[in-house]
């Protein structure tokens, strides 16, 4: 299988669903490449805050995150862009992507990209 798993959920929303949803994300990205399954986990929109989040190590989801690290295959580099994220995304080593063309901004990520490949698309 291969399984794109798109993180949109904002870490400073403050919310238990936005830290719900990066969990379940990380945890299926564990399983599937435990599985053997292509895996890439990208972050979109406010969700490019929270590799640098992730990163931290007295974070309580650092040690997941860092399982599956080697997984994440990119962060929009318009997003991180919009929302401040940009020196997060660049300190923790994540490619910006810029694959989708839109105007007004460096370019975002192509989620559509992953879907015309044959990638099963999830969105957390």
């Amino acid at each position: 299988m291969k399984l794109a798993i798109v993180i949109i959920s904002d870490p400073k929303s403050g919310t238990e669903e936005a830290a719900g949803r990066t969990f379940n994300a990380l945890s299926l990205a564990q399983e599937a490449k435990r599985k053997g399954d292509d895996v890439a986990i990208t972050f979109i929109g406010a969700g490019t805050r929270w590799p640098a989040e992730l990163a931290k190590v007295g974070h309580p989801f650092h040690a997941l995150y860092d399982s599956v690290r080697e997984t994440v295959a990119a962060a929009s580099c318009g997003c991180a862009a919009v929302f401040g994220a940009t020196e997060g995304v660049e300190a923790c080593g994540i490619p910006l992507a810029t694959d989708n063309s839109v105007d007004g901004t460096p370019g975002l990520l192509s989620v559509r990209q992953y879907l015309a490949d044959g990638w099963q698309t999830l969105v957390f």
